[in-house]
Protein backbone atom coordinates (compact mmCIF):
# COMPACT_ATOMS: atom_id res chain seq x y z
CA UNK A 1 0.00 0.00 0.00
CA UNK A 2 1.10 3.56 -0.72
CA UNK A 3 2.31 5.25 2.50
CA UNK A 4 0.48 8.47 1.56
CA UNK A 5 -2.68 6.89 0.18
CA UNK A 6 -5.02 9.19 2.13
CA UNK A 7 -3.21 12.33 0.95
CA UNK A 8 -3.11 11.01 -2.63
CA UNK A 9 -6.82 10.15 -2.57
CA UNK A 10 -7.85 13.51 -1.13
CA UNK A 11 -5.79 15.41 -3.70
CA UNK A 12 -7.17 13.40 -6.59
CA UNK A 13 -10.75 13.51 -5.30
CA UNK A 14 -10.61 17.27 -4.78
CA UNK A 15 -9.09 18.02 -8.17
CA UNK A 16 -11.29 15.59 -10.11
CA UNK A 17 -14.58 16.69 -8.51
CA UNK A 18 -13.96 20.42 -8.81
CA UNK A 19 -15.51 22.21 -11.81
CA UNK A 20 -13.45 21.76 -14.94
CA UNK A 21 -13.92 21.16 -18.67
CA UNK A 22 -14.69 17.43 -18.34
CA UNK A 23 -17.22 17.91 -15.55
CA UNK A 24 -19.01 20.84 -17.17
CA UNK A 25 -19.37 18.94 -20.45
CA UNK A 26 -20.62 15.89 -18.50
CA UNK A 27 -23.36 17.98 -16.87
CA UNK A 28 -24.29 19.51 -20.22
CA UNK A 29 -24.46 16.10 -21.85
CA UNK A 30 -26.36 14.48 -18.96
CA UNK A 31 -28.86 17.35 -19.07
CA UNK A 32 -29.42 17.33 -22.83
CA UNK A 33 -28.93 13.67 -23.76
CA UNK A 34 -29.27 11.58 -20.59
CA UNK A 35 -26.81 9.23 -18.89
CA UNK A 36 -26.75 6.49 -21.55
CA UNK A 37 -25.85 8.85 -24.39
CA UNK A 38 -23.22 10.49 -22.15
CA UNK A 39 -21.36 7.18 -21.71
CA UNK A 40 -18.94 7.89 -24.60
CA UNK A 41 -17.87 11.09 -22.81
CA UNK A 42 -17.73 9.31 -19.44
CA UNK A 43 -15.51 6.50 -20.72
CA UNK A 44 -13.41 8.95 -22.74
CA UNK A 45 -12.63 10.88 -19.56
CA UNK A 46 -12.00 7.83 -17.38
CA UNK A 47 -9.74 5.97 -19.79
CA UNK A 48 -8.22 9.10 -21.33
CA UNK A 49 -7.17 10.58 -17.98
CA UNK A 50 -5.90 7.23 -16.69
CA UNK A 51 -3.85 6.82 -19.89
CA UNK A 52 -2.50 10.35 -19.47
CA UNK A 53 -1.35 9.54 -15.92
CA UNK A 54 0.32 6.35 -17.21
CA UNK A 55 2.10 8.22 -20.00
CA UNK A 56 3.26 10.99 -17.65
CA UNK A 57 4.35 8.43 -15.06
CA UNK A 58 6.38 6.32 -17.46
CA UNK A 59 8.33 9.06 -19.21
CA UNK A 60 6.43 12.15 -20.36
CA UNK A 61 7.22 13.97 -17.12
CA UNK A 62 10.91 13.91 -18.08
CA UNK A 63 10.13 15.42 -21.48
CA UNK A 64 8.10 18.20 -19.81
CA UNK A 65 11.07 18.97 -17.55
CA UNK A 66 13.45 19.14 -20.52
CA UNK A 67 11.09 21.05 -22.83
CA UNK A 68 8.60 23.15 -20.82
CA UNK A 69 7.43 24.77 -24.09
CA UNK A 70 5.49 21.54 -24.79
CA UNK A 71 3.22 22.27 -21.82
CA UNK A 72 2.54 25.76 -23.19
CA UNK A 73 1.68 24.32 -26.61
CA UNK A 74 -0.71 21.83 -24.99
CA UNK A 75 -2.31 24.61 -22.95
CA UNK A 76 -2.96 26.75 -26.05
CA UNK A 77 -4.21 23.77 -28.10
CA UNK A 78 -6.52 22.71 -25.28
CA UNK A 79 -7.87 26.25 -24.96
CA UNK A 80 -8.67 26.40 -28.67
CA UNK A 81 -10.50 23.08 -28.47
CA UNK A 82 -12.51 24.31 -25.44
CA UNK A 83 -13.57 27.46 -27.31
CA UNK A 84 -14.79 25.25 -30.17
CA UNK A 85 -16.65 22.99 -27.72
CA UNK A 86 -18.19 25.98 -25.91
CA UNK A 87 -19.47 27.24 -29.27
CA UNK A 88 -21.04 23.85 -30.05
CA UNK A 89 -22.71 23.74 -26.64
CA UNK A 90 -24.03 27.32 -26.77
CA UNK A 91 -25.56 26.94 -30.21
CA UNK A 92 -26.74 23.33 -30.02
CA UNK A 93 -30.35 22.81 -30.98
CA UNK A 94 -32.62 22.23 -28.02
CA UNK A 95 -35.65 20.65 -29.62
CA UNK A 96 -36.29 16.93 -29.24
CA UNK A 97 -35.62 16.06 -32.88
CA UNK A 98 -32.04 17.26 -32.53
CA UNK A 99 -31.28 15.51 -29.28
CA UNK A 100 -30.55 12.14 -30.85
CA UNK A 101 -26.87 12.78 -31.38
CA UNK A 102 -24.48 13.88 -28.66
CA UNK A 103 -21.76 16.19 -30.06
CA UNK A 104 -19.25 14.81 -27.55
CA UNK A 105 -17.69 11.52 -28.68
CA UNK A 106 -15.38 9.01 -26.99
CA UNK A 107 -12.38 9.55 -29.24
CA UNK A 108 -12.52 13.36 -28.93
CA UNK A 109 -12.85 13.16 -25.16
CA UNK A 110 -10.10 10.54 -24.84
CA UNK A 111 -7.54 12.61 -26.74
CA UNK A 112 -8.70 15.88 -25.18
CA UNK A 113 -7.28 14.62 -21.86
CA UNK A 114 -3.80 15.15 -23.33
CA UNK A 115 -4.71 18.77 -24.19
CA UNK A 116 -6.64 19.50 -21.00
CA UNK A 117 -4.36 21.85 -19.02
CA UNK A 118 -6.06 20.99 -15.73
CA UNK A 119 -5.64 17.24 -16.32
CA UNK A 120 -2.01 17.55 -17.43
CA UNK A 121 -1.10 19.69 -14.41
CA UNK A 122 -2.85 17.29 -12.00
CA UNK A 123 -1.09 14.29 -13.59
CA UNK A 124 2.32 15.98 -13.27
CA UNK A 125 1.70 16.94 -9.62
CA UNK A 126 0.54 13.43 -8.72
CA UNK A 127 3.42 11.66 -10.40
CA UNK A 128 6.11 14.05 -9.15
CA UNK A 129 4.72 14.03 -5.59
CA UNK A 130 3.55 10.46 -5.04
CA UNK A 131 5.72 8.24 -7.26
CA UNK A 132 9.09 7.45 -5.72
CA UNK A 133 11.90 6.46 -8.05
CA UNK A 134 13.76 3.27 -7.21
CA UNK A 135 12.50 0.02 -5.73
CA UNK A 136 9.02 1.39 -4.92
CA UNK A 137 8.46 2.86 -8.39
CA UNK A 138 6.06 0.19 -9.69
CA UNK A 139 4.05 -0.09 -6.45
CA UNK A 140 3.64 3.68 -6.19
CA UNK A 141 2.79 3.87 -9.90
CA UNK A 142 0.09 1.23 -9.44
CA UNK A 143 -1.54 3.18 -6.59
CA UNK A 144 -1.38 6.54 -8.38
CA UNK A 145 -2.90 5.07 -11.56
CA UNK A 146 -5.56 3.16 -9.59
CA UNK A 147 -6.61 6.19 -7.55
CA UNK A 148 -6.70 8.29 -10.74
CA UNK A 149 -9.01 5.79 -12.40
CA UNK A 150 -11.36 5.54 -9.39
CA UNK A 151 -11.62 9.29 -8.77
CA UNK A 152 -12.10 10.08 -12.47
CA UNK A 153 -14.97 7.56 -12.59
CA UNK A 154 -16.64 8.87 -9.42
CA UNK A 155 -16.32 12.50 -10.51
CA UNK A 156 -17.55 12.16 -14.08
CA UNK A 157 -20.57 10.04 -13.11
CA UNK A 158 -21.41 12.51 -10.32
CA UNK A 159 -21.40 15.51 -12.67
CA UNK A 160 -23.38 13.61 -15.30
CA UNK A 161 -26.07 12.81 -12.74
CA UNK A 162 -26.16 16.48 -11.67
CA UNK A 163 -27.01 17.39 -15.27
CA UNK A 164 -29.60 14.61 -15.46
CA UNK A 165 -31.15 15.79 -12.17
CA UNK A 166 -31.38 19.40 -13.36
CA UNK A 167 -33.26 18.19 -16.43
CA UNK A 168 -36.29 17.65 -14.19
CA UNK A 169 -36.59 21.41 -13.84
CA UNK A 170 -36.43 22.04 -17.59
CA UNK A 171 -40.05 22.93 -18.24
CA UNK A 172 -39.56 24.89 -21.45
CA UNK A 173 -37.18 25.48 -24.34
CA UNK A 174 -36.02 28.81 -22.89
CA UNK A 175 -34.71 27.10 -19.74
CA UNK A 176 -32.82 24.53 -21.84
CA UNK A 177 -31.32 27.26 -24.01
CA UNK A 178 -30.14 29.25 -20.98
CA UNK A 179 -28.75 26.13 -19.32
CA UNK A 180 -26.63 25.50 -22.43
CA UNK A 181 -25.48 29.14 -22.43
CA UNK A 182 -24.43 28.86 -18.78
CA UNK A 183 -22.53 25.61 -19.43
CA UNK A 184 -20.80 27.22 -22.42
CA UNK A 185 -19.83 30.28 -20.34
CA UNK A 186 -18.48 28.08 -17.52
CA UNK A 187 -16.41 26.18 -20.07
CA UNK A 188 -14.93 29.45 -21.33
CA UNK A 189 -14.33 30.43 -17.69
CA UNK A 190 -12.20 27.30 -17.26
CA UNK A 191 -9.85 28.62 -19.92
CA UNK A 192 -9.20 31.77 -17.88
CA UNK A 193 -8.06 29.66 -14.91
CA UNK A 194 -5.30 28.10 -17.04
CA UNK A 195 -3.55 31.44 -17.51
CA UNK A 196 -3.38 33.04 -14.05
Amino acid sequence: MHPELLSLSLLMFGTSCSPGPNNIVASYSGFNFGVIKTLPHIFGVIFGFTTLVCVVNFGLINIFKLFPIIQEILKISGSIFLVYLAYKIAFSKSNNDNKKENPVRFIETFFFQFLNPKGVIVAIIMVSTYVEKGSNFLIHSFWVIGVSFACAAISIFFWTFIGKFLRKFATNEKFIKWFNYVMSTLLLGCIATFYY
